[in-house]
């Protein structure tokens, strides 16, 4: 009997958002494993000692995982598997620019404006490891920072999407007329940042908020050719 795919993940994770709209875009049957943000036993003890990261895929008896920061290792594992052709050779380049732009840059806007919500998303029984991994990482009153700064990052990331609704000018995609790795990685950054229910797509960019949609509804089976 053939294995389910398995993604391990934690739900408003942005990359994690990014694969599963990727398993949900080929049709594959898939499974979902939630750890808690602060538990990452799990994920340690497939990878041997070696990640302690989320997304893993996990496929029989192989866990695939990244590699470094800039890695795309889980994509690009979907995606030849699954024969998606998200990662033509001829875009390499422009995907990797962009790639680093959005996990960068736009989600440093991103992730900030969903953690202010943090309390509603995260169990109690795991908030205080979440809080204490925050203020670890950016300093302690962090998320009350973000907070007052809410108005402002707003901002910035209105800011920072209007490349990507310039981009929509020419077609349905990001680039082109069919879905590439890197509309599945924006998708991923404003998926996290729309989890907490509390935020809109910004209004002016009206051609990003139909790609929104078209992102939201498309299989493979209802992909262009390509």
């Amino acid at each position: 009997m053939r294995r389910l795919l398995e993604l391990i993940q934690f739900p408003w994770s942005p990359y994690c958002i990014v694969q599963r709209r990727i398993l949900e875009f080929s049709g594959a049957k898939f499974k979902i494993t939630n750890i808690p943000n602060g538990d990452r036993a799990l994920v340690w003890r497939l990878t041997r000692n070696r990640y302690y990261g989320v997304p893993v895929i996990r496929d029989g008896r192989q866990t695939v995982f990244e590699t470094d920061h800039d890695s795309q290792v889980v994509a690009k594992y979907l995606d030849d598997k699954l024969g998606l052709g998200l990662f033509p050779r001829e875009l390499e380049g422009v995907q990797s620019i962009l790639w680093r732009y959005l996990e960068n840059d736009v989600e440093d806007l991103t992730f900030k404006l969903n953690d202010i919500y943090w309390r509603e998303m995260v169990p109690k029984a795991d908030q205080l490891r979440f809080l204490r991994h925050k203020e670890r990482k950016f300093g302690r009153g962090c998320i009350e920072q973000w907070r007052e700064e809410q108005k402002a990052l707003l901002a910035e990331l209105t800011r920072r999407l209007l490349a990507f609704d310039e981009m929509l000018i020419g077609g349905p995609y990001l680039l082109g007329e069919r879905p590439r790795f890197v509309d599945f990685d924006l998708w991923g950054m404003l998926g996290n940042f729309l989890y907490s229910g509390h935020y809109r797509l910004p209004g002016v960019h009206r051609r990003l908020k139909s790609w929104h949609e078209r992102m939201a509804r498309i299989k493979i089976s209802n992909r262009p050719a390509k």
